[in-house]
């Protein structure tokens, strides 16, 4: 029998968690309402103020107060699950994974316990953190998500769960972007930068 800990420590099956965005997204339509995360950092700027200096701040952020509860609860869910509920076992990553981000230059991550999970340390870890070329990915990495969440008129998760559950044909061509982009990141643009460090 297991304890609370340990069952909520297990792996779960990944359709849980896609039988609960159902229903949070059934929630949503059903009460007139969207999802996304990038749409916080309007709210944030909107509650700062910002509607006086330009007008695409200009909205009711009380509005969107569940979008902020609902940021603020993955990032005490995610604090939560992995101090206290992380599976202390090592990733599962297939052979032909670990083969190929080691001839990218990156090792297999290691538990979670030791502070890595799926993170890559060679970027990720703090003393690589700092590194020009891993600033560089970062600042612009950041850069270029912020223009195109702002371009394409909402994020990943904006599209891709609440946009494609509307049926919206902009948000399949966003998707759909999304995943090409995703692509070239993962098999041409990253080895290139990488090789740099």
């Amino acid at each position: 029998m297991y304890s609370i800990v340990e069952f909520i420590s297990q792996p779960w099956h990944w359709s849980i968690s896609g039988a609960i965005i159902v229903f949070v997204m059934f929630l949503l339509l059903w009460f007139g309402g969207e999802f996304g995360v990038s749409s916080n950092l309007r709210t944030f700027c909107a509650i700062g103020g910002a509607g006086n200096k330009h007008d695409f701040f200009k909205i009711d952020w009380r509005k969107q107060i569940w979008n902020l509860v609902f940021i603020g609860g993955a990032i005490i869910g995610g604090f939560i699950a992995t101090t206290w509920f992380a599976n202390p076992e090592p990733v599962q990553i297939s052979a032909e994974t670990q083969s190929y981000l080691s001839s990218v230059g990156i090792e297999t991550p290691q538990t979670i316990e030791e502070g890595t999970g799926y993170v890559p340390t060679e970027i990720f870890a703090p003393e690589n953190a700092l590194s020009a070329v891993n600033l560089l990915i970062m600042i612009l990495g950041g850069l270029l998500i912020g223009f195109g969440a702002r371009w394409a008129g909402g994020c990943t998760s904006g599209h891709a769960i609440s946009g494609l559950s509307n049926l919206q044909l902009p948000s399949l061509i966003a998707v759909i972007g999304f995943f090409i982009g995703g692509l070239l990141m993962t098999w041409v643009i990253l080895p290139q930068i990488l090789a740099l460090n």
